[in-house]
């Protein structure tokens, strides 16, 4: 589907949509559970479904009805076959889940999935019990029953291995450990999922790098909860704000959650846009905006539109480091923010781990590709607001990974995204 952006400045209020990667922890941990979990959480994307499917796959029940999902755990099937879709979340929090119950699995995945990195978390699941029959080759087949003990990850590779070892490590029943080697990035996803377990009543310690969990613990239901706002999807808007006399502001955000993307805020505020909190309403408006230094190691879903920010800004330069691995995500993120400012007419180039973007752009436009990632989809749907010529962008239906009714709040926003090709 290609969806044509015509240049306009976006205003107003808007909800944000539940948290992608809190709801994925929440719907493990409801599946884990003593009993039934009511879970509030009012979007339901590609991602999230890939993870329902995949727990209804190994023996969950669950059912979506009105914003609330009920899982109700079940005796887990000794096998299974996970289609993981194109989440990276799914496939890493549950490979080592399905090996902690001991299930014989198939996992398949789909667009890059295959292509992203499984070491060294497969190295440590091998090492502990697991047989993965293809290698790292999809579909996956892999044996075994996880076992407790000392396992051994760098810490600059995927949280995601380190979140799907603290999810299933509880249920065995030797006590673990989780030793990272430094540098640790994206800790905070780490964070969301020590959150979340919390909430499930298993207890984790941490020190100095290494997780300590003893085995044999119970998660617990707390029969409802709800998914926290996300403060991923939710910058794409906030970043919009900076632009705007009139601002945007974004409801249902909490200041003190765990997920690392709230420090947009920060960044924006470094660039001089006007910022506001009160209570869970955040709202940006307009100021004069200057290139700043942004550390992406924990706010990496955020880089693309911090990147369209960059281009928009009044005068000077900012550098984004510490980026290096948004090359293995849905598409090399930083080849395709790279693309995405340069057909538009920004000033722009690589580099090893990030991107370096001069301010003082004259944007133009033009036709710019999705690369099938949601997050560059939904920046350049940002970066129309300033641009002389309307915005076309190609696989647009990739904002149904995370945020299905994006271009729905864009347009409530003001803005005006229309399909010129529905792909069909």
């Amino acid at each position: 589907m290609e969806m044509r952006c015509t240049p306009r400045i976006l205003s107003g209020k808007i909800r944000a949509i539940s948290s992608k990667s809190h709801a994925h922890r929440l719907l493990i941990c409801g599946a884990l559970a003593d009993k039934p979990t009511k879970i509030r959480c009012n979007c339901f994307s590609k991602d999230i479904e890939a993870t329902v499917q995949c727990l209804k796959a190994m023996g969950a029940d669950i059912k979506a009805e009105n914003e609330i999902i009920t899982v109700t755990p079940a005796a887990f099937n000794e096998t299974a076959s996970l289609d993981c879709g194109e989440s990276g979340s799914t496939l890493r929090f549950l490979l080592p889940v399905v090996s902690a119950l001991g299930i014989d699995a198939t996992v398949s995945g789909h667009g890059r999935l295959p292509e992203r990195p499984l070491s060294p978390l497969k190295e440590e699941m091998e090492k502990n019990g697991v047989c993965f029959h293809t290698g790292s080759q999809f579909p996956l087949h892999i044996s075994g029953r996880l076992s407790a003990g000392e396992y051994v990850l760098a810490g600059n590779v995927s949280s995601q291995f380190i979140s799907g070892l603290l999810f299933s490590l509880p249920l065995l029943e030797g006590d673990s450990t989780i030793r990272l080697l430094p540098p640790v990035e994206s800790r905070s996803y780490i964070n969301i999922t020590l959150s979340a377990l919390s909430q499930f009543g298993i207890e984790i310690t941490e020190q100095e790098n290494v997780y300590k969990i003893k085995g044999g613990q119970k998660y617990i239901s707390p029969s409802e909860i709800s998914v926290e706002g996300d403060w991923s999807n939710s910058s794409f808007f906030l970043c919009a704000g900076a632009i705007s006399k009139d601002g945007v502001t974004v409801t249902g955000l909490d200041v003190n959650s765990p997920q690392g993307d709230k420090k947009i805020l920060d960044v924006l505020k470094r660039m001089g846009a006007d910022v506001t909190v009160s209570g869970n309403e955040i709202t940006v408006k307009k100021n004069k905006l200057m290139g700043t230094m942004a550390d992406a190691s924990d706010i990496p879903d955020a880089v693309p539109v911090i990147s369209v920010t960059a281009a928009m800004c009044d005068k000077g330069v900012t550098h984004i480091i510490n980026a290096g691995r948004l090359r293995l995500k849905e598409s090399d993120r930083i080849a395709s923010v790279g693309a995405m400012l340069t057909k538009a007419g920004a000033a722009v180039s690589e580099t090893d781990d990030g991107l370096v973007i001069w301010g003082e752009n004259e944007l133009i436009g033009g036709r710019i590709e999705g690369c099938n990632d949601h997050r560059i989809v939904m920046a350049a749907a940002v970066l129309s607001s300033l641009c002389r010529l309307p915005v076309d962008i190609t696989e647009a239906e990739a904002v149904n990974k995370s945020y299905p009714d994006f271009f729905k709040d864009f347009n409530s926003l003001g803005g005006k995204a229309d399909v010129i090709n529905d792909g069909k």
